[in-house]
């Protein structure tokens, strides 16, 4: 199975690294909110310590991984247009490292854009410890996997891209609204901040949010730390079981 992942893997970064306009403009929205949504914050009372770019930074993070990974599906739609799937469920290689070998790439693309971003972060203001940055790249990691295997599994049970498409935004919007990506959730009304503890992104960015100002051992980042780690664990069940299916 490693083996074959290794293989499907390199074979995906090729294909990656010979567009690089899918390399960057991943990274464009993010960005696009750093340079001119950031600046706007700056004078504002945000509702929990640090300042607004140690705020704004984790979020723009983790909705990189939430938008990026999660219409990652639509390689596999039209992979199956083109028989690809086909081709590939006549060969010997593990089911597992199909679904392996993609989100394997995913992360990596989108561990390289959150570098870009993080980069441009601190030549706008952003000022935090290293290893809270880097805690911070564990959480896109960890997102990143979860949310491009449940989107592939997606991808696997609908027939077009326009099915897919809708289907994403009716999903990833709510998600980045009730996680406190742009602003803390301290900032909401008391039923809509309770309405998004039930959401499991906004653990994940409280997380990042404690380790870019430095507190590392606090209940907050043992929450991110179990809500990431059963997402990952949860999504890579389901999206292993739905290629054994599709490709059995």
């Amino acid at each position: 199975m490693w083996h074959d992942t290794a293989v499907l893997f390199g074979r995906y970064v090729r294909q990656t690294l010979r567009s690089p306009f899918q390399i960057f403009f991943g990274a464009l929205m993010p960005l696009l909110y750093l340079f001119l949504f950031g600046p706007l914050l700056t004078e504002l009372p945000l509702g929990r310590e640090g300042d607004s770019w140690q705020i704004l930074v984790p979020g723009l993070l983790l909705q990189l991984g939430l938008f990026g990974a999660s219409f990652a599906g639509f390689a596999v739609i039209m992979e199956k247009n083109w028989g690809v799937l086909e081709r590939l469920r006549v060969t010997p290689v593990s089911r597992l490292a199909l679904l392996l070998g993609r989100t394997l790439r995913d992360t990596v693309l989108f561990l390289f854009q959150a570098v870009l971003l993080v980069l441009a972060a601190l030549l706008m203001g952003l000022r935090a410890p290293l290893a809270g940055v880097l805690i911070g790249f564990g959480f896109v990691a960890l997102l990143t996997f979860a949310l491009a295997s449940l989107s592939y599994a997606l991808a696997l049970n609908l027939r077009s891209p326009q099915e897919f498409g809708p289907a994403i935004n009716t999903l990833a919007m709510p998600s980045m609204l009730l996680s406190g990506l742009m602003l803390p959730m301290a900032l909401a009304p008391g039923w809509l901040d309770t309405l998004s503890r039930f959401m499991p992104f906004r653990y994940l960015v409280d997380a990042v949010r404690d380790a870019y100002v430095g507190q590392y051992a606090t209940a907050t980042m043992l929450y991110g730390v179990l809500a990431a780690v059963a997402l990952t664990v949860v999504a890579t069940v389901v999206g292993a079981r739905t290629f054994r299916k599709a490709n059995g």
